[in-house]
């Protein structure tokens, strides 16, 4: 299970993501700064905050390894929606409001997760879905002062070492 997972993370990881990492980085720092000083949610209620959860929960579940909610991706989402990703407010606004028609009012938490599965899928291609997704991936990746990856998990599931230790390869600088 968790091979499928490693191809999903680096199928998700595409150019665009890559892309759109590497042209937001600043904003991304910002974040890191208010994800520090923050205390409960910035953009979400406690209810939306419940919903993205559960979709982030689904889209990167816990298996035999830590999934979205342990890497607590809702705070990262909640963060970025108010530093970096404002301009995503909207999408997720709307987005609130499809979800809710489609699960009749009912939390998609509630749901039984076949049901959860089904009403995701079905959904999958809409600009809201697409969006909690990259954000998802994004807030497993993420440094965990940006809210997102907690306890690193997303980094040790992938080999990551953060120590900055960097060691030139060897025969690089040998020429005399």
């Amino acid at each position: 299970m968790s091979g499928d997972r490693r191809k999903f993370l680096w199928r998700s990881l595409g150019g665009a993501t890559a892309a759109w990492l590497a042209a937001n980085w600043p904003q991304g720092l910002a974040a890191a700064e208010a994800a520090q000083g923050a205390g409960g949610f910035a953009f979400f209620s406690r209810a939306q905050a419940a919903e993205i959860d559960a979709m982030s929960a689904q889209i990167y579940p816990t298996d035999d390894l830590p999934g979205a909610r342990e890497a607590h991706v809702v705070g990262f989402i909640d963060l970025a929606l108010v530093t970096f990703a404002q301009d995503k407010q909207t999408i997720y606004t709307k987005g609130f409001g499809e979800l809710s028609a489609a699960t009749g009012g009912r939390p998609l938490g509630s749901l039984p997760e076949a049901r959860q599965i089904a009403l995701l899928t079905g959904i999958e291609n809409t600009p809201f879905f697409r969006t909690v997704r990259d954000h998802t991936v994004m807030g497993l990746f993420a440094a965990p002062q940006h809210g997102g990856n907690f306890g690193k998990l997303g980094w040790k599931q992938i080999g990551f070492d953060d120590s900055l230790n960097f060691r030139a390869p060897f025969g690089a600088y040998d020429k005399a």
